[in-house]
């Protein structure tokens, strides 16, 4: 095992262009933790937060970003159950993901499903572990139900259109161009809105309103939710693109029995993380075993490149994932 490492550090906060190669120490495991060698890591926006200093890593936590790994358990600290030496696994991360190792909660690895590369397997623990824990743990979708989920062509967006088609819902979706819509439609939604052309709050009321709303946009959107769930319907907010604050009316929230909930990732317990994975495991994992459900990756970069990673996903194009590319 070597004593250093190449990693990507966040020199100041700002722009893409702070994310340099950095030589830090091999992390070791600690209790309950294992080592993994990083074959790929996944480029989220919490990292592009964290780089631009509005989103600082929990105390324990490596100041490195990178939320989402795949690669090589290479040691195990004390008190590993179920993950040994030599298993090939996606992780979710505490953090330090653009990094040749990283450690993490041996709870919140999962083996690499049937079918799947180490670059596939990468796109899937933040996203899925958001979905999963949003949409079916939090938000209760059901078979028959009305799911609508903002951004459908970003990496939420397109597993939560896939697993919410698996599991029975009607799916629509909202996306800002003609081939992220038609992204959109080929995963399985029955209706995708463009929105610079049409306003989603009349397509979804003409269709009885939306049992489930999964928001990433916040700011006039939530206020345009309200409008647009069905009486006893759910939003679920995991992120503010437009701003976390917006006036809207109480009264309506009282008299059609709506709730609004949401939550974060990362500030969650072990446990709660690892209760996540082990549904997963258990309820999504065969169904991408089986080709039903499968990560979209809309490109990989080499670790060095970590500053063109992030300008890709700002700019908005992107259809899917991004990862990093860190083994040779």
């Amino acid at each position: 095992m070597p004593e250093t490492m190449r990693a990507i550090e966040i020199s100041k906060p700002g722009g893409p262009e702070v994310l340099v190669e950095t030589t830090r120490p091999v992390p070791t495991p600690g209790l309950g933790q294992v080592l993994l060698r990083v074959a790929y890591a996944g480029v989220n926006r919490p990292d592009a937060l964290q780089r631009a200093g509005l989103y600082a890593p929990p105390p324990t936590a490596s100041d490195l970003p990178g939320l989402e790994a795949s690669g090589e358990v290479v040691a195990v600290g004390p008190g590993v159950e179920g993950v040994a030496k030599g298993d090939f696994v996606c992780a979710l991360l505490p953090g330090g993901g653009y990094a040749e190792y990283v450690v993490t909660p041996a709870a919140h690895c999962l083996p690499i499903p049937a079918g799947l590369n180490l670059g596939q397997a990468a796109c899937l623990p933040e996203t899925f572990f958001t979905v999963w824990s949003n949409v079916f743990m939090r938000g209760g979708l059901r078979g028959g139900e009305r799911f609508l989920v903002h951004g459908g062509s970003s990496g939420i967006g397109t597993t939560a259109i896939q697993l919410a088609r698996a599991f029975g819902a009607r799916v629509f979706a909202t996306a800002g161009s003609d081939p992220k819509c038609a992204a959109c439609a080929e995963l399985g939604a029955e209706r995708v809105i463009n929105y610079r052309q049409e306003d989603f709050v009349d397509v979804l009321r003409a269709e009885g309103g939306a049992n489930l709303i999964l928001d990433m946009v916040g700011g006039s959107y939530i206020a345009r939710n309200i409008k647009t769930l069905a009486d006893e319907g759910r939003l679920v907010q995991i992120a503010f693109l437009q701003g976390p604050k917006a006036e809207i009316n109480f009264a309506q929230v009282m008299m059609r029995r709506l709730t609004i909930t949401g939550s974060t990732l990362r500030p969650q317990s072990e446990l709660a993380k690892a209760r996540i994975a082990e549904e997963l495991e258990a309820q999504v994992w065969p169904l991408i075993a089986a080709g039903r459900v499968a990560p979209v990756m809309d490109s990989s970069f080499v670790l060095a490149d970590a500053a063109k990673a992030h300008a890709r996903m700002e700019a908005g194009d992107h259809i899917g994932k991004i990862v990093l590319k860190v083994a040779d």
